[in-house]
């Protein structure tokens, strides 16, 4: 009798026996080690996370995100308004390229709009609303984004403040 399943067929559905595991390691180290979240982040997001209070957490790190950035381009903005001028690609508060080539003004101008993004996307709804309920999944996945901005920040010259 011929084999129904072609060649094909036959490594797919072996391949989805394999289920990509974390490390032996992610099981005895805290989600904020092997998700690698900023160290510099307040001490109040882990001892939130680990209450059990994600929203609140995610909020809190943006927060600092927000504070560290108006105290690095010495302004009393915050929020949106904040981001879009101190990451501006025609006169930059903080500037994280050069800004000469195309490549380096597009980079800017991106992480222009991924600082005002978070800060409008997963900072506001946090601090303005209070039906707010964050999985630690999304919570850990909010936390890395602040530690991208954050490690960005660093990679540019800035040095951030001490919590």
């Amino acid at each position: 009798m011929a084999d129904p399943l072609g060649p094909f067929e036959r490594v797919v559905r072996k391949a989805s026996r394999f289920v990509y595991a974390e490390p032996a390691a992610a099981e005895t180290q805290h989600p904020f080690e092997y998700r690698n979240i900023h160290p510099m982040l307040p001490t109040v997001v882990r001892k939130l996370f680990d209450d059990g209070h994600y929203a609140q957490a995610t909020f809190e790190a943006f927060k600092f995100v927000d504070r560290e950035v108006a105290r690095l381009a010495s302004s009393s903005n915050s929020g949106y308004k904040l981001m879009m001028a101190a990451f501006s690609e025609s006169s930059p508060m903080l500037q994280l390229t050069p800004c000469k080539t195309i490549s380096e003004k597009d980079e800017q101008k991106g992480f222009q709009f991924l600082f005002a993004g978070s800060v409008m996307a997963i900072r506001n709804p946090r601090g303005h609303e209070h039906s707010v309920v964050d999985s630690p999944d999304e919570c850990l996945d909010h936390l890395a984004m602040a530690s991208t901005l954050m490690r960005r920040l660093e990679t540019a010259g800035y040095q951030l403040a001490a919590t």
